[in-house]
């Protein structure tokens, strides 16, 4: 989408993953403190975003109403607020006659809607798909792309169809993101597997429009530190929108260093705009699984609401929850530079080589390595750079060409 926005992934924060319904004015603001506080602003995390459950009807007239018990407020004082804090302010709304959680949804008042983003200088608009009716979903998305066009007013178009409809290949002259999977929620095998399905869209995405494979679950659940750890690296190598799910007040001291991680969030900001994919896989372990690790389900009705059918532990280390692969994943940077990541998926350590010709370099090139976890040069190499790699761990290494004499 041309729109001048999203040249490189939106970073920020979402009400969701911690709060669901759960919010309110008070909430919104400390959040805000919170994030200021620990510096994430300047890091780049500068959107504020509200996620469903914000708006409770609409007047007689159609324009939207919010919820004057959650937001006394109002809206508009809330986004003056964020605003004069530095920061960017989204909300959000849905293609369909209700949100996923039963409040008005912007169908058919796409032009109304859109006015009123305006007038309360909205940022950022996550877009879902529930209660959709026959209308072709590429149809109401557009719909809602020309009426933020029309006012005139800068606005980041946040597509959430769920991947249903492979929206990778016809979105990205409608949004600035799309979402390419279900909903993830805070295990390893949620965004994992959610990882492998986004990958095989990596050449969609680019300046102006980003595969979005859901919002960040670091600090939320009980993955190991590791496997968070793994998680951050990952949504920053394949440009993903970087978009935290926790409570901000509470965030633990792993939870901001992973966070916080400088290299890797300027790998997610690299102007090139190369999504980073998976270039080299081996399976080097068995998968039986014990019926206790089965995966938490999330189903999606119909009617957009979401039922929880499965639970287990976060952690799936124990229980033999891992898939049995290691994997060279990799993208180029700007300035000739790569970004490669070795990621160990099995339930012991691994021994895992990145070979030049699977990442797009010439086998005879000298790179100088950088750990981008470690901070520190590892040395120079030329062909291969091989590593041990602890379970559901990963090492993120930045190449840059050196010129030996």
């Amino acid at each position: 989408m041309d729109n001048g926005l999203g040249l490189t992934p939106p970073m920020g924060w979402n009400s969701w993953n911690r709060f669901a319904c759960n919010i309110q004015e008070d909430l919104i603001k400390d959040t805000v403190q919170a994030a200021k506080s620990l510096g994430l602003d300047r890091l780049g995390y500068v959107y504020i975003n509200l996620d469903d459950c914000w708006q409770k009807s609409r007047n007689k007239y159609g324009y939207i109403v919010e919820d004057k018990k959650a937001f006394p407020s109002g809206i508009p004082a809330l986004a003056e607020y964020i605003h004069d804090q530095g920061m960017k302010f989204g909300l959000y709304s849905d293609a369909g006659l209700f949100t996923c959680q039963k409040r008005p949804g912007s169908l058919k008042y796409e032009a109304q809607d859109a006015a009123t983003y305006k007038e309360w200088k909205i940022d950022y608009l996550k877009y879902d798909n529930c209660w959709s009716t026959l209308e072709p979903v590429q149809h109401r998305y557009q719909t809602m792309h020309d009426a933020l066009n029309k006012t005139g007013h800068s606005i980041f178009f946040s597509m959430c169809e769920w991947g249903v409809q492979d929206p990778a290949t016809w979105a990205p002259s409608i949004g600035n993101s799309w979402r390419t999977t279900g909903d993830i929620n805070p295990t390893w095998k949620s965004w994992t597997s959610i990882l492998d399905a986004n990958d095989k869209w990596w050449q969609q995405a680019g300046p102006g429009g980003w595969n979005d494979p859901d919002m960040l679950e670091v600090d939320n659940g009980r993955m190991t530190f590791a496997e968070q750890k793994a998680h951050f690296t990952m949504w920053c190598l394949i440009k993903a929108p970087l978009l935290l799910g926790m409570d901000l007040r509470k965030i633990s001291k792993a939870g901001l260093e992973i966070i916080s991680n400088e290299g890797l969030i300027q790998w997610n900001q690299d102007t090139l705009g190369v999504q980073g994919h998976r270039v080299y896989q081996e399976k080097v372990e068995s998968t039986a699984v014990s019926p206790s690790s089965s995966p938490l389900l999330r189903q999606r009705r119909l009617d957009g609401s979401m039922v929880q059918t499965i639970t287990e532990s976060e952690s799936e280390l124990e229980g033999g929850g891992g898939d049995g692969l290691i994997e060279v994943w990799a993208g180029p940077l700007a300035n000739g530079n790569y970004a490669v990541v070795l990621f160990n998926r099995g339930r012991k350590p691994h021994s895992i080589t990145a070979d030049w010709k699977d990442i797009g370099l010439p086998s005879a090139q000298a790179m100088k390595a950088t750990d981008v976890w470690k901070k520190q040069s590892i040395g120079t190499f030329a062909s291969n750079y091989t590593a041990m790699v602890e379970p559901h761990d990963v090492i993120a290494i930045q190449l840059e060409p050196a010129f030996l004499e």
